[in-house]
């Protein structure tokens, strides 16, 4: 007889297999595996020791391709293996699915490891498997032999090494079922070749026993809110005067937009989303404030320091949001949290209140709780606050220079998507102007690299939001030192004939690294300047086959340039020349508490800003 915790511990079941009991290679059983649990496109670079496998997928997809010439498992080539990283991580953030990626060992794996530790700390389902020199040769310092499992351990979820065949499949099957459970992320499985090579029993329903990664998840999807924690949510909210919702990424992992939307908007509580929470809640709705933290509108931080009242949904407090924990919503009496992961509760700030659960379900039940209850709250007062703090520090810039502010090209691209094109973005100025200056009517609409800050990842993760989104308007916006990391997955918009739109904003610098310098280093502008630099990128990519690529310098051509480059139905890409000095506002300096954040010259500050030295044990 099977117990309940045996039951609760069980690997995942499905059908019998039609497969089941054939004799595959290894090769094919990774196809096939990746056929069943993913069944979409993979990205990767060949390589010796990943052969087998890119031969079974060529089998593969000749035997199953359509009437139509479709391929089940379209795998697409990019210029180098970070690309392919990056790719995946850009279809998993813009699909929810998860993303493959698909390399030979050694530097192919090597190459992986910015991609994955990106993943990790943006919580992206990635599964990343890499070719490994024979059982025979580990250790040896074979040819093209990495360390994969001692490298990567420290940036995925999980590793694997298969060293036995018999549990290939097992541990394929369950690399996907850890990569998009619980608090997703990416994990990494590596296949020595002659493991691909062994000729195996297929079983088609193998899964690892992993029954202590069971039971926490279990544990946690079986928590359930009870009607004393919402009530004692509810005392604490009926007193607050101005209550606010802090919701991060989990809500984005969690699909909990359309659950914070209606709990939010039954009580009449506003929203600020971090970075990467972005299109949690549509920022077109009167209740959204757009997002908080070191560049922040200057409205929500100011909401943040006036709530007396927050509820973090999904969100980690992380530095670039906290920066001063202490000093952090200093007003608030009440803090609650609610989050998938048990480590991220009171990690960085104490709450009075939390909940360790699904999202969707705790804010169904928060809402139906006081619905039932007839909960009411007279914040109209905290609403007209709110207003006028919009009102009196609205987002701005200098609009009357002659050169080209980047702020302006994005409202103008902006006014033309209404916040429903795809955006991705590399890491630096053009990042925060991007993050600040767009609408967000829905979750998924925003790929950037929150935690790392990895410079390079907007180009290829706009590459594979567009093949998850083959219909949607996918925008990647960079910079031009961004662009540089990965300018060579500009051939493989066009040899994908991928509808691309790429924004190039090039202000000669690195932008966010030189506004450092000039605040807290005295302008002493080292290493930053590119103005030397040789680059044509109009004709870069025209050489990459990019038929529509033009260079904007007049700010009086900004409307029907952009009318023409989002208009154009094949890849477009447009470099445009921006103000070299234009700085992004609000910025929140180390060390300083919203109230005291650097607005600009061109948003009105209710309090005197502080620039600090930047001491070493700041962060950048």
């Amino acid at each position: 007889m099977t117990t309940p915790m045996q039951t609760a511990l069980a690997a995942p079941t499905i059908p019998t297999h039609p497969l089941a009991g054939q004799a595959m290679s290894g090769a094919e059983i990774v196809v096939q595996v990746l056929a069943d649990e993913h069944g979409g496109v993979v990205f990767g670079y060949s390589g010796g020791a990943i052969l087998p496998v890119y031969d079974a997928v060529f089998r593969y997809n000749a035997e199953h391709r359509d009437a139509a010439g479709h391929e089940p498992l379209p795998l697409v080539v990019p210029a180098n293996e970070q690309g392919a990283g990056f790719m995946a991580a850009g279809y998993a953030r813009a699909s929810g699915k998860v993303g493959v990626a698909l390399v030979t060992s050694g530097p192919g794996a090597t190459n992986l490891v910015t991609p994955i530790r990106d993943a990790m700390a943006d919580s992206v389902p990635f599964v990343a498997i890499c070719g490994q020199v024979p059982t025979s040769a580990l250790g040896s310092d074979a040819f093209q032999e990495a360390p994969v499992a001692n490298i990567m351990g420290a940036c995925a979820k999980h590793v694997f090494l298969v060293s036995d065949p018999q549990k290939l499949e097992a541990t394929l099957r369950t690399a996907f079922e850890i990569a998009r459970s619980g608090r997703p992320g990416p994990v990494v499985v590596d296949i020595p070749k002659d493991v691909q090579n062994t000729t195996l029993k297929f079983d088609g329903n193998s899964h690892l026993p992993i029954p202590g990664y069971r039971a926490r998840l279990n544990a946690v999807a079986a928590a359930k809110l009870g009607d004393e924690a919402c009530a004692s949510l509810f005392t604490a909210l009926a007193q607050a005067k101005r209550p606010l919702i802090y919701a991060g990424g989990g809500v984005v992992s969690a699909a909990a937009a359309p659950a914070l939307t209606t709990f939010a908007e039954t009580f009449g509580i506003p929203v600020v989303t971090s970075l990467m929470g972005l299109g949690d809640y549509d920022t077109t709705r009167p209740l959204a404030l757009h997002m908080l933290g070191m560049h922040g509108t200057a409205y929500a931080n100011y909401a943040v320091e006036d709530c007396d009242f927050l509820i973090a949904l999904g969100a980690r407090f992380d530095d670039r949001v906290a920066g001063v924990p202490d000093q952090f919503a200093a007003h608030a009496r009440f803090i609650a949290q609610i989050d998938i992961d048990p480590a991220e509760i009171g990690k960085v700030k104490t709450v009075d209140w939390h909940h360790i659960g699904p999202l969707v379900a705790a804010l169904e039940k928060l809402t139906a709780w006081g619905r039932s209850h007839a909960f009411h709250s007279d914040l109209s007062a905290w609403h007209a606050h709110l207003a006028q703090l919009k009102h009196d520090y609205a987002m701005n810039y200098n609009r009357d220079s002659p050169l080209i502010q980047p702020e302006a090209v994005i409202e103008a691209i902006n006014r033309q998507t209404q916040g429903r094109a795809i955006v991705a973005t590399g890491v630096g100025q053009h990042q925060m102007w991007a993050a600040q200056y767009f609408d967000f009517r829905a979750p998924r609409h925003w790929l950037t690299s929150g935690s790392m800050g990895t410079m390079g990842f907007g180009l290829p993760s706009a590459i594979g939001a567009q093949f998850a989104r083959p219909d949607a308007l996918v925008i990647d916006v960079d910079g031009d030192g961004s662009i540089r990391m990965n300018v060579g997955e500009l051939e493989t918009v066009t040899t994908y004939e991928l509808p691309l739109k790429i924004l190039l904003l090039n202000n000669g610098v690195d932008g966010m690294v030189r506004q450092w310098q000039k605040l807290f280093f005295k302008g002493r502008f080292s290493a930053t300047d590119k103005s030397l630099r040789k680059k044509d990128f109009v004709a870069a990519a025209k050489a990459d086959g990019f038929e529509w690529a033009q260079r904007l310098e007049r700010k009086a051509d900004i409307e029907t340039t952009i009318a023409a480059f989002l208009a154009h139905r094949g890849p477009t890409f447009l470099e445009v020349m921006i103000d070299p000095d234009a700085g992004v506002y609000p910025m929140v300096s180390p060390g300083a508490s919203y109230a005291q954040m650097i607005t600009g010259p061109f948003i009105p500050s209710r309090s005197a800003p502080i620039t600090p030295e930047l001491a070493p044990t700041h962060m950048f």
